[in-house]
C-alpha cells in the first residue's frame, strides 16, 4: 500500500492535481481494510489489486466536490462507503452468473435514500442533486445496482408519486421506500422500442376493472418486482393509461432475458399479459395520455445521465491504481508517456461529464430544464463514458478483459447505458430538434419519399 501511495503521489504531481487524491480518500471516508486487501491482491492476481478492494477515489482533478452542499457530500460519502464495502467484494461473481445480489437490498435501508426526491410516505425527500449523487456513487462501483435503484425509485416509485391517488401512494410508497417492495416500470414493447408512443398493449374496460393484454420487453427488475407499473392503451378513448399490477396476478408472466453482455446482474424480463384482470383501484388516475410519461422521464433521464459519470469515475480510479502497481520493463506503467496521455484523456472526460450532469441538475432544480437539454446531456455523457471505459480497458492490457479488474465489467455495462432510457441516436435527435427547431424523427416526408421512388425508377 505504501508503494502504491508513493507512486500515486508522483502521478498526482505529473497531472497537477495532488490535493484531489487526499480529498478523494476523505470523501469516501475509509482506507482499505486488511480483509479487503487480502481479497484484492491474491495468488491468482499477484500483479495488481482487483476490484474486490475498490480503488481510492482519485478522479476529482478540478475539485468538483466543492460544488456539493454538506448534505450532498454526506450522501456521497455514505453511499460510497456502502458500495465499496458491500457491493465491490461480491459483485463480480454475481455479474459472471448473471444474478442479482438480492442480499444487498435490505442493507440499502441504512442509506436513507429510499424514494429519492419523493416527499412524504417514508421517502427520503432528497434534492435532485442529492439523489443524483447517490445514483452516481452506486454506479461508480456497479452499474447494475445503480440501475436497480434508478428503475425502482425514479421510474416505478416516481410514477406512483406523480400519477397515483393518495390511497395508492400511501399503500405502496412506504414499503417501496424501505425496499420491502421492489418496483419495475413496464413501457417498452417488442415491436416498439424507441417509438414507445406506438405501444399496443391494451386495457379493456370491464365490470369492476380492466383486462390487460399485450407484451413488454427489456423490463428491468421485471422477474422479481412486487409492484409492476404498466402502460396500456385504454379501450375507452385509445389513450395511454397506467396501471399497477402485483406480482403473481393471474394472466401475468415475466420471463428472464438471458445471454446479455451488459448489466448482467439486472434481471430484465419479457412480460406477457393475457386477459390479466386488475381492479379499478389499480389504475393510476394521473395518467390519461402518453405525454404524461414525460413527467417521469424528465427526472429519470437526469439520473441516467449520472450513471456514466459514476462508471467513468470508477474506471479511471481503477486504471490509475493499476498503472502504478503493474510494472513492465522494470518500471510502473504509469511512467510511460502513452499511458499518461490516455489517463489524462480519461480524467478530462470525467470532469466534463460531471459538469454537464451537474449543470443539468441545477437547471432542473430551478425548474428551467428542457427535454432537449436532458437528452443532450444523457447522449453526450454516454458517448464520452464509452471512451473512458474503452481507454481504461486498454491500459489494463490483458487484465482489462477480466471482470475481476472492474473495467471490463464497466466496458460491457456502458453499452446498455448508451442505449436505454433513449438511445444515443434518439436523444441526439431530440437535442438536434432543440438546436434547429426542426424535427428529424421521420426519415423522409411523403413528398421526399415520392422523389426517392422516382429517382430509383
Amino acid at each position: 500500500m505504501q508503494t502504491y501511495c508513493a507512486a500515486r503521489d508522483r502521478l498526482a504531481v505529473l497531472a497537477g492535481h495532488l490535493s484531489s487524491f487526499d480529498e478523494g480518500e476523505q470523501l469516501i471516508g475509509r482506507q482499505p481494510t486488511a480483509a479487503l486487501a487480502s481479497r484484492g491482491r491474491t495468488s491468482k492476481f499477484p500483479q495488481a489489486t482487483t476490484a474486490a478492494e475498490f480503488p481510492a477515489a482519485v478522479h476529482d482533478a478540478l475539485a468538483l466536490d466543492s460544488l456539493l452542499t454538506a448534505e450532498e457530500k454526506a450522501i456521497r460519502r455514505r453511499v460510497g462507503v456502502f458500495a465499496e464495502s458491500e457491493i465491490a467484494p461480491i459483485i463480480t461473481e454475481f455479474w459472471e452468473r448473471a444474478e442479482f445480489p438480492f442480499e444487498l437490498v435490505p442493507k440499502m435501508k441504512t442509506l436513507a435514500i429510499g424514494g429519492g426526491t419523493i416527499q412524504g410516505n417514508a421517502c427520503a425527500g432528497l434534492s435532485i442533486t442529492g439523489a443524483a449523487i447517490a445514483t452516481m456513487e452506486l454506479a461508480r462501483v456497479d452499474a447494475s445496482c445503480a440501475t436497480f435503484y434508478l428503475v425502482h425509485t425514479f421510474l416505478a416509485m416516481l410514477t406512483i408519486a406523480i400519477m397515483g391517488s393518495e390511497e395508492q401512494k400511501s399503500s405502496l410508497l412506504p414499503g417501496m421506500a424501505r425496499h420491502d417492495l421492489a418496483g419495475c416500470w413496464s413501457l417498452t414493447e417488442p415491436s416498439n422500442g424507441s417509438d414507445a408512443s406506438a405501444l399496443t398493449c391494451s386495457a379493456t374496460k370491464v365490470d369492476g376493472g380492466w383486462l390487460l393484454d399485450g407484451q413488454k420487453r427489456w423490463i428491468g427488475n421485471g422477474t422479481w418486482a412486487d409492484v409492476v407499473v404498466v402502460f396500456a392503451r385504454s379501450s375507452l378513448d385509445n389513450q395511454v393509461n397506467a396501471f399497477v399490477v402485483r406480482k403473481g396476478t393471474p394472466g401475468f408472466t415475466a420471463t428472464k432475458i438471458d445471454n446479455k453482455i451488459a448489466l448482467r446482474c439486472v434481471q430484465n424480463a419479457d412480460m406477457l399479459f393475457e386477459r390479466c384482470f386488475v381492479p379499478d383501484s389499480a389504475r393510476l388516475p394521473g395518467c390519461t395520455s402518453f405525454k404524461d410519461t414525460n413527467k417521469v422521464l424528465a427526472q429519470s433521464r437526469i439520473m441516467v445521465s449520472w450513471l456514466p459519470v459514476g462508471m467513468a469515475m470508477g474506471a479511471y480510479d481503477m486504471a490509475a491504481r493499476y498503472l502504478h502497481e503493474r510494472h513492465q520493463f522494470g518500471t510502473p506503467l504509469a511512467s510511460f508517456q502513452l499511458m499518461q496521455e490516455k489517463l489524462a484523456r480519461m480524467l478530462g472526460n470525467v470532469q466534463a461529464m460531471f459538469l454537464m450532469s451537474w449543470r443539468l441538475t441545477k437547471l432542473a432544480e430551478a425548474g428551467s430544464m428542457s427535454h432537449e437539454q436532458a437528452s443532450l446531456v444523457k447522449a453526450w455523457n454516454t458517448l464520452r463514458g464509452r471512451e473512458v471505459v474503452a481507454l481504461a480497458r486498454e491500459v489494463l492490457g490483458g487484465n482489462g478483459v477480466q471482470a475481476d479488474f472492474h473495467v471490463a465489467k464497466q466496458f460491457c455495462d456502458m453499452e446498455a447505458i448508451y442505449t436505454y432510457e433513449g438511445t444515443y441516436e434518439v436523444n441526439m435527435l431530440v437535442a438536434g430538434r432543440g438546436a434547429t427547431g426542426i424535427s428529424a424523427f421521420k426519415a423522409t416526408s411523403k413528398a421526399n419519399q415520392r422523389g426517392v421512388t422516382q429517382v430509383q425508377a
